[in-house]
C-alpha cells in the first residue's frame, strides 16, 4: 500500500484481474442493497494498485467469499473512472485498496484499509456487516463510559482520514469519560494518530515528528511501515545529524518487525512492498547505503524465489520485483524484467506505460514512443491521460510538436470534461 495516496492515482489498464459480476455502479448498488435489504460491501481498487492484485489472486476468492457474496451486494470501484473517482471523495477514500460496508439504510458500518491476510480479512467484515461497528452506536456507548467504544469510534475517524473531526467529537464526550480515557492505551494511542493526520494535513513536520514517534513505541503491527515513513518524511529537511538522531532508535524496532511479520513462512503482514521500500528509505536516511542495498537484495530474492520464474503465478510478487529493481537502481535487470512483463500481461497497458515511461525519462524518447502507442490502445480514463502526457514528452523531444498538439487536443476532447484537472496539466505541458 506504500505511497498509495489518492494524490499517486497515475495512470495505469483494463483491469488486470477478472471483474466481479454485480450491479453497473455504486448508486446502483445501494438500490439494490435497499430492495434486497443487504449491506453493500465497494472494494475500492485499480490496475494498477499491487495491493489490488494480492487481494484477488489471495483473499477475495474460495468458499468464504463465495458466501460473503451471498450476503452482500459487491461492487469493485475504479479508481480511474470518473464515477467510481467522485464516490471516492465523497467517502474520503486515500488508500487502495479500501473495503467500504455501507447499510441498507445507506449508513457506513464501517471500513478496511489495505490488504489483508485471508485469516484476517474474513473476521474484520463479518465484524462491520455484524451490525455492532455502526459509528452511532459506538459513539452512544463511548458517552455511557466504554473506553473501547471511545477507541473504535476514534480509530474510524482516523480510517476516514478525519483527524480534526475525530478529535472534535472526542471534546464532545463527558468530562467523566475524557478525564480517565487517555489512561487506556488503546484510546491514548487512537488520539495520537488521529494528531499524526491533523499534523500531515497542516503539513506541520515537528506535529508530525512527535506524533508519529509516540504511535511507533506501541505495538501497531503492520501499520509500522506507513507511520515510519511519515516520520521519515517529517524529518527530511532537518541537519542530517538532527535526523539521525530522530530516526536512530527506529532501526532496531523495524528490524525485528521484518524478522518477525514480514520475512517469515508465513508473514503477518501482507503488504511487504511498504515494509522493505520503507526498510530502505530508514537505511538511505541513516547514510548507511549498504543496508539500503541489502533489504532491498533480500525483497528481490525472496520475490524470485517464489515466483519460480513465472511472473503469472502472483502478479503481486512480479510487481514487487519490479519495484524493488527500479529502487536498487538494478537498471539491466529491470530492462529484462519489464519486457518479460510486457509478454507476460498483453492485454494490459500498464506494463507498456511504465517501461516506456522510464525510457523517455531517461532521454530515450525513440525508444519509449512505440511502447507508449501501444499503452494508449489499451488505456482508459484517467489513465488515458498520463500515457499522453508521456507520449507528448517523447514528441517535444523527437521535435514532433505538430503531433504533440494534435495529441493533446484529442485528448482534452475525449477526456476533457470528466478530468478537467489532469487535461488541463496537460495542455501546460506543450509550454514547459
Amino acid at each position: 500500500m506504500k505511497r498509495l495516496l489518492v494524490a499517486t492515482l497515475v495512470a495505469l489498464a483494463a483491469p488486470a484481474f477478472a471483474a466481479h459480476e454485480g450491479p453497473s455502479s455504486i448508486d446502483a448498488a445501494l438500490a439494490q442493497a435497499k430492495r434486497e435489504h443487504k449491506p453493500v460491501l465497494i472494494d475500492f481498487q485499480a490496475v494498477w494498485c499491487y495491493s489490488c492484485y494480492y487481494m484477488a489472486s489471495h483473499v477475495l476468492n474460495g468458499k468464504e467469499w463465495n458466501d460473503l457474496e451471498s450476503k452482500v451486494v459487491f461492487y469493485e470501484a475504479d479508481a480511474d473512472k470518473p464515477a467510481d473517482q467522485a464516490w471516492m471523495k465523497k467517502l474520503k477514500v486515500h488508500f487502495l485498496p479500501t473495503y467500504v460496508a455501507i447499510g441498507p439504510d445507506g449508513e457506513e458500518l464501517g471500513r478496511i484499509l489495505a490488504e489483508r491476510p485471508r485469516e484476517k480479512f474474513y473476521p474484520e467484515v463479518a465484524t462491520l456487516l455484524s451490525g455492532d461497528a455502526r459509528l452511532s452506536k459506538q459513539k452512544a456507548d463511548a458517552a455511557k463510559g466504554s473506553l473501547a467504544a471511545v477507541a473504535d469510534v476514534l480509530d474510524t475517524y482516523q480510517q476516514r482520514y478525519q483527524g480534526t473531526d475525530g478529535m472534535a467529537w472526542f471534546d464532545t464526550l463527558p468530562p467523566m469519560v475524557r478525564n480517565v480515557s487517555d489512561k487506556d492505551k488503546r484510546v491514548a494511542l487512537a488520539k495520537q494518530r488521529l494528531l499524526l493526520l491533523q499534523a500531515q494535513d497542516k503539513k506541520d513536520d515537528a506535529g508530525i515528528i512527535d506524533a508519529s514517534t509516540k504511535v511507533l513505541a506501541a505495538d501497531i503491527g503492520c501499520e509500522r511501515p506507513y507511520v515510519l515513513d511519515a516520520l521519515i518524511g517529517a524529518t527530511e529537511s532537518r541537519h542530517p545529524d538532527s535526523r539521525k538522531s530522530a530516526l536512530a532508535p527506529q532501526k532496531a524496532l523495524y528490524d525485528q518487525y521484518l524478522a518477525t511479520q514480514v520475512f517469515t513462512a508465513s508473514p503477518a503482514c501482507a503488504d511487504q512492498r511498504s515494509a522493505v521500500l520503507t526498510a530502505a528509505d530508514l537505511d538511505a536516511a541513516l547514510g548507511d547505503h549498504d543496508a539500503e542495498q541489502a533489504v532491498l537484495r533480500k525483497g528481490i530474492d525472496l520475490s524470485r524465489d517464489k515466483l519460480h520464474g513465472d511472473l503469472k503465478s502472483d502478479r503481486n510478487l512480479a510487481d514487487n520485483l519490479r519495484v524493488y529493481l527500479v529502487r536498487a537502481k538494478a537498471t539491466d535487470e529491470l530492462d529484462t524484467l519489464e519486457k518479460q512483463l510486457i509478454a507476460a500481461y498483453p492485454d494490459d497497458y500498464v506494463y507498456n506505460y511504465r517501461y516506456g515511461r522510464r525510457l523517455v525519462e531517461s532521454g530515450k524518447a525513440a525508444e519509449g514512443l512505440p511502447y507508449l502507442d501501444a499503452a494508449a490502445k489499451k488505456a482508459y480514463g484517467a489513465n488515458s491521460i498520463s500515457v499522453a502526457a508521456y507520449r507528448v514528452k517523447a514528441l517535444k523531444a523527437l521535435n514532433r510538436d505538430a503531433e504533440a498538439k494534435k495529441l493533446v487536443a484529442q485528448t482534452v476532447a475525449t477526456q476533457g470534461k470528466a478530468f478537467p484537472e489532469q487535461t488541463k496539466k496537460l495542455q501546460a505541458s506543450l509550454n514547459s
